[in-house]
């Protein structure tokens, strides 16, 4: 016996056909996909952490950079002067 909505359509259901080791096997599946999400999504959160800490280095590197560019300019003209 077939079950229809109202609309004449044919409504869903399950039929006791489906063997129970289908319905579990699709449950675990599920539940490895989630587990699986979930540790992707938190390897990605580290993953952006590292990146801005990073990028705060990379920063911090530049500065020194200009410090030390500075500096080899300031001994430059001291040794310039001495050099007199």
């Amino acid at each position: 016996m077939t079950a229809y909505t109202k609309d004449g359509e044919r409504a869903w259901h399950l039929d006791r056909r489906v063997p129970i080791a289908v319905i579990v096997t699709l449950l675990l599946q599920s539940a490895a996909a989630l587990v699986w999400a979930g540790s992707a999504n938190e390897r990605l959160s580290t993953l952006e952490v590292r990146a801005v800490r990073i990028d705060e280095m990379v920063e911090r590197t530049a500065r020194l950079e200009e410090r030390a560019k500075a500096a080899s300019a300031a001994l430059e003209r001291i040794e310039a002067r001495l050099a007199r």
